[in-house]
């Protein structure tokens, strides 16, 4: 498992030890729905009973924030302790602080130090890389190096995206030119550093090419823009050459975004359904994809949420292979709700459906070909089957 220091992972907050998705949870239903004016698309999907549970949530967390306001107590606390007995998984509150940097994670900005970490089988987290021209590549962090301690935090055996999370700190102590202690270990070296977090922008989109001919489109989260950069780099690959699409470790995004990608392999047509409040309705793909060049969908556990409905409607529509491991299973969708104090409530309103009906959530997308530490090598391998020229 692998990640960044940034909002594409799980992150647990200092107050209330909330888990929450800054980025499987995408903002702004709010704009369809007037609850929040102007922050675009959101993630959205169909299952009627949850949504009207989700409505009478959405009031009582309102309500609890009100009366905490009322009699001088904190209402990001109350709104919290409301969630948590709501039952919501995946439902969060959010600092008007908070909500901020959530937005400017969606315009694929954040604060942090630049590393890229994984966790080895040992338990052992290790830097799997570091961003050119960050504080952690400045401070001679290299990859490999065994990172051991996040401010006097051991991080042996911890999830990464715990990890993540203390690199990255709570909002309230994140900001620009904020501390962050690291103990490193390389080799028979020890020692420890101190960086000042910065603000960094995501590359959402990268591509390389491989031998044959090969393009491997990677797509680390679904940000702005995102879409038609996964666009013109299929536009860009050679005539009968082979793609590889890698999601792996990619934890949602912008739905908009999502759709715009899969749009770039398919020539119109579904892409998943989705029900708000009652309302049934459809995402479709715009029409003049690549529907020739051979392609293999590249997943793993961390892929979820946008990510696997892009997975789900290009293997329900057979243009793609899917080679790798079981996706995560995040198919539900946040809406978000102002609360009087300025902080927001996100909970859970439904559940999207694959073109072929197939419900994501707590299941996971199954890859048609399983493949572990080989999984680049077996999608070369399926492209040559295709028919890879």
């Amino acid at each position: 498992m692998s990640g960044r220091d940034l909002f594409c992972q799980p992150r647990r907050y200092r107050r209330g030890a909330v888990l929450t998705l800054v980025f499987t949870s995408v903002l702004a239903a709010g704009a369809a729905t007037g609850s929040l004016p102007g922050t675009g698309e959101y993630e959205q999907a169909p299952d009627v009973t949850r949504t009207a549970a989700a409505a009478v949530s959405r009031n009582d967390v309102a309500d609890a924030a009100a009366e905490a306001m009322a009699d001088g107590k904190s209402p990001v606390e109350a709104a919290e302790r409301a969630v948590s007995r709501s039952g919501d998984r995946w439902g969060a509150v959010y600092s008007e602080g908070e909500y901020e940097e959530f937005t400017e994670a969606l315009d694929g900005r954040y604060t942090g130090v630049g590393l890229w970490a994984r966790r080895g089988r040992d338990g052992r987290i290790k830097v799997a890389g570091v961003r050119s021209g960050s504080p952690a590549e400045d401070a001679g962090i290299r990859e490999g190096d065994r990172l051991r301690s996040v401010d006097g935090h051991v991080v042996d055996g911890r999830p990464v995206t715990e990890v993540l999370a203390l690199l990255r700190g709570d909002a309230e102590d994140a900001a620009v030119g904020s501390s962050v202690r690291l103990g490193l270990e390389s080799g028979a070296r020890a020692w420890h550093v101190t960086l000042r977090r910065a603000s960094l922008s995501t590359e959402p989109v990268t591509v390389r090419g491989l031998r044959g001919g090969v393009t491997v489109i990677k797509v680390a989260a679904f940000t702005k823009g995102s879409g038609e950069r996964v666009r013109g780099a299929v536009l860009r690959a050679r005539s009968g050459s082979g793609i590889i699409l890698d999601l792996r470790g990619n934890s949602g995004g912008l739905v908009t975004e999502a759709v715009t990608a899969a749009s770039a392999f398919l020539d119109g047509g579904l892409v998943a359904t989705y029900d708000v409040e009652g309302d049934q309705r459809a995402l479709h793909a715009r029409p003049g994809g690549d529907t020739e060049k051979p392609l293999v969908a590249l997943v793993d556990g961390g892929t979820m949420s946008a990510a696997e409905l892009v997975t789900g409607a290009l293997q329900d529509r057979g243009r793609a292979v899917v080679v790798g491991a079981r996706t995560f299973g995040k198919g539900s969708v946040q809406m978000p709700s102002r609360l009087p104090d300025g902080s927001v409530a996100e909970l859970t309103v439904g559940h999207y459906r694959t073109p072929a009906g197939r419900g994501v959530d707590g299941r996971g997308i199954t890859p048609d070909l399983e493949a572990d530490g080989e999984a680049l090598k077996r999608a070369e391998t399926v492209l040559s089957g295709l028919g890879q020229q």
